[in-house]
C-alpha cells in the first residue's frame, strides 16, 4: 500500500458535482476527502495526473458476462472473479453479475457462488441480479421460454435466505408471474425488486410498485409501450416517482428520441441510470458465442439471435456516457452520476461517490472522448 498520496486533476467529479482543478486525498486505501490543489496536506504526496476527469469508479447493476464467460456457465470462485474483473479495465469497479432465466438448479449453484465472492471480497462483486426466470413469455427477449415459470413458494423462501448472504440482490420480475404479495416479502427482506420483461397494463405495475418493486429493468426494452389508452410498463416507469429505470444508452436499444423523452419525463425521486447488459464478449474480440445452446452473432455494435432478437448489448460505461453527452445532449455531471452515484443509491451502497470514507475506487478518464487511461482499486492502480 503507497503512502497517503494526492491525485491531482484539471476536473474531480466526486458523484454528484464537478470540482476544477481538485486533488483527491488517499490514505490506507480509503478516500481521506477532496481539496483544492493548493490546499494539499504536507503529509500527502501530489500525484498530478494532468489533463482528464477523475471519477468514482463505475457501477453496473446488469452485467451477464465477461472474459468470455457467461454468468450462467460459472463453475468456480475464479469463474466469478474473471467475469468481474474482465469489466475493470473498462472502469467497471462494482458490478452485481447478472444471472439470466435458468433451472432452479443453476441458479442455487450461481447463488451459492455468490456468496463464495462475498466471503472472499472477489474486487468489484457487490451482489448477483437474477433476470428471471419469473419473466413473462410474452416479452421473453432473448431469455429461454421453456425455463420462465410463475414465483412459487419454493422460490420465495430461497431469495430470503439468499438476500441475508449477499451484498445486494436485486431481481427481475414480471407482475403477471409475481403477485404483489410476492412482491411485498421480497422488497421488505431487502430484495430490489425490478420489473421487466412484461407486458402488463399500467395498473398492474403500479401494483407491483406500491408493494415494493422499486426498478424497471432495461426501460423500453421486452415491457408493455407507453400507448395513449394504456400506459403500459413504460409509463409506469416515467409516472412513478418510486420507480428508477436501468437504460441501454447504445442508440441501437433506445432511439436517441425515447431516451431524452425519458430523460426530460423522469423528475424524480425515482432516476435513471445507465446499464451495459454485457454478454460474454466484453474483454474479448470474439465475433459470436453461444447462449442456452443458441449462437449470438457480435457485428456493427450489436449482439442478436440468429432471427435477429436483441440479445444484450455490446457497449460499456465510458461509451454510454459519451453517447449522452455527443448524441443526446446530456450535461456531464448527470451523465457521470447516472452510472457511479444513481446506480450506487439504487442498491443502498456506499460506492459510486468518493466522499471521505468511501474506498478508493476511481478511474482516470480522458477527455473528450471519456476514454479510461487509468482505474484504482483500494487505492492501488491496476
Amino acid at each position: 500500500m503507497t503512502g497517503p498520496t494526492a491525485y491531482a486533476c484539471r476536473r474531480l467529479f466526486d458523484g454528484d458535482m464537478m470540482h476544477e482543478d481538485a486533488a483527491l486525498l488517499v490514505k490506507d486505501g480509503s478516500v481521506a476527502g477532496g481539496c483544492a490543489v493548493s490546499d494539499v496536506p504536507d503529509d500527502f504526496a501530489i500525484e498530478d495526473l494532468g489533463d482528464g476527469i477523475l471519477v468514482p469508479g463505475l457501477v453496473d447493476l446488469q452485467v451477464n458476462g465477461g472474459g468470455g464467460l457467461m454468468l450462467g456457465d460459472a463453475e468456480t470462485l475464479d469463474d466469478v472473479a474473471r467475469i468481474c474483473q474482465a469489466h475493470v479495465p473498462l472502469g467497471t469497479t462494482a458490478m452485481t453479475p447478472t444471472l439470466i432465466t435458468d433451472t432452479r438448479e443453476t441458479t442455487r449453484r450461481i447463488v451459492e457462488l455468490g456468496m463464495l465472492a462475498t466471503e472472499n471480497a472477489v474486487p468489484g462483486f457487490h451482489g448477483l441480479h437474477l433476470e428471471g426466470p419469473h419473466l413473462s413469455v410474452s416479452r421473453k427477449g432473448a431469455h429461454d421460454a421453456a425455463l420462465i415459470r410463475p414465483m412459487e413458494n419454493e422460490d420465495v423462501a430461497f431469495y430470503l435466505e439468499a438476500v441475508d448472504r449477499l451484498p445486494s440482490l436485486m431481481m427481475t420480475v414480471a407482475p403477471e408471474t409475481v403477485t404483489p404479495e410476492q412482491t411485498a416479502v421480497l422488497s421488505k427482506a431487502g430484495i430490489h425488486v425490478s420489473l421487466g420483461h412484461t407486458g402488463a397494463g399500467y395498473e398492474r405495475c403500479r401494483q407491483a410498485a406500491n408493494a415494493g418493486a422499486t426498478c424497471v429493468t432495461h426501460l423500453f426494452n421486452a415491457m408493455s409501450p407507453l400507448q395513449h389508452r394504456e400506459p403500459g410498463l413504460v409509463g409506469a416507469a416515467l409516472d412513478l416517482g418510486t420507480l428508477n429505470a436501468g437504460l441501454i444508452a447504445d442508440g441501437i436499444h433506445v432511439d436517441p428520441v425515447a431516451i431524452r423523452i425519458a430523460l426530460n419525463s423522469k423528475t424524480g425521486p425515482g432516476r435513471i441510470f445507465l446499464v451495459t447488459d454485457a454478454m460474454s464478449q466484453t474483454g474479448t474480440d470474439v465475433a459470436s458465442f453461444t447462449l442456452g445452446g443458441r449462437k449470438i452473432f457480435r457485428q456493427n455494435g450489436m449482439l442478436t439471435l440468429a432471427d435477429g432478437t436483441l440479445a444484450g448489448a455490446d457497449i460499456d460505461l465510458p461509451a454510454s456516457i459519451r453517447f449522452l453527452v455527443d448524441h443526446i445532449g446530456v450535461d456531464l455531471e448527470t451523465a457521470l452520476a447516472m452510472a457511479t452515484s444513481i446506480p450506487a443509491d439504487v442498491i443502498r451502497k456506499p460506492i459510486g461517490r468518493l466522499n471521505s470514507g468511501c474506498v478508493a475506487d476511481f478511474v482516470l478518464l480522458s477527455t473528450p472522448d471519456f476514454g479510461v487511461k487509468r482505474v484504482w482499486l483500494g487505492g492501488r492502480s491496476q
